[in-house]
């Protein structure tokens, strides 16, 4: 019996791991490139994750292929980052995102669809993006400090998918994500933690710091995917999307980043936190 299941599960992993780790090298790359690129070529990505992942969440709230809510509260996101990349210190962004959330709600409402849910997805994409345009208008610190957080992230992905697949064991969580082990939890936290930490002391900064900072971050970008899994149990959907082999939807492929960019942001243009621990590249 064991000496069936082995091979069927041997030929099936190779496949899925390369399809998942072609895709994610090819928008990893995509990402770098716009932070380098500029302000204006990265707020042009992030809005363009930012529709797509809006169209998504709708989607999963209404049941449909557009919801009528999809339309204000995609435009009011990428109006809001238009605004912030030409005006980065304004509010016009923030209020922008606020009235849109409001619209979305209101038009929710009045057809009797779940009005919180749709309102809540324009804030849960509409913030992170916005937070991600306000760290790359620091400048080059800006691009390193989002770079760090994305490696880090993208390292706990790779090393989950690794170490859940060849040790398995107990699951993490299975009534919210059925795939995720605990094993594979701890494997991708400690290949964030190394990531993280050479990173910052390939640049400069201090080690130590640096993995404890992973360390966080690792943990927040597994909250949420637990997040976004969460929603989609509440609505019975297995992927917010297929866009993206290997992967799904942009919202299974940007609910970990989004948690982060939204933490991170915080801290750092509210709490005057330094992800780079003393590295000046």
């Amino acid at each position: 019996m064991s000496s069936q299941a082995v091979p069927i599960r041997n030929m099936k992993l190779p496949i899925d791991w390369i399809t998942r780790l072609v895709f994610g090298i090819a928008l990893a790359a995509l990402a770098i490139s716009a932070l380098v690129a500029g302000r204006w070529y990265f707020a042009a990505f992030v809005a363009a994750g930012a529709i797509g992942a809006s169209r998504e969440w709708h989607r999963m709230v209404e049941r449909r292929p557009f919801a009528r809510e999809f339309w204000p509260g995609a435009a009011a996101i990428a109006f809001a980052l238009f605004a912030l990349t030409l005006r980065p210190r304004g509010v016009e962004a923030w209020l922008i995102l606020c009235v849109g959330a409001a619209l979305v709600f209101g038009s929710a409402r009045l057809r009797g669809s779940v009005p919180a849910w749709h309102a809540v997805g324009v804030l849960y994409i509409g913030v992170p993006a916005l937070l991600l345009i306000a760290l790359r208008a620091m400048g080059a610190h800006g691009a390193w400090i989002i770079a760090g957080f994305l490696v880090v992230v993208w390292a706990t992905d790779t090393g989950a998918l690794i170490a859940g697949n060849l040790i398995g064991g107990p699951k993490l969580w299975p009534r919210l994500s059925p795939n995720k082990t605990w094993a594979g939890t701890v494997g991708g936290v400690v290949i964030a933690v190394a990531v993280g930490a050479a990173y910052v002391g390939f640049l400069g900064g201090t080690v130590m710091l640096a993995a404890l900072y992973a360390l966080a971050i690792s943990v927040i970008a597994t909250a949420g995917d637990l997040f976004e899994s969460a929603v989609k149990r509440t609505f019975s959907v297995k992927d917010s999307g297929g866009l993206i082999p290997g992967h799904g939807g942009v919202l299974d492929r940007i609910d970990s980043a989004l948690a982060v960019s939204a933490v991170v942001g915080v801290c750092v243009l509210g709490a005057g936190l330094d992800p780079m621990f003393g590295a000046n590249p």
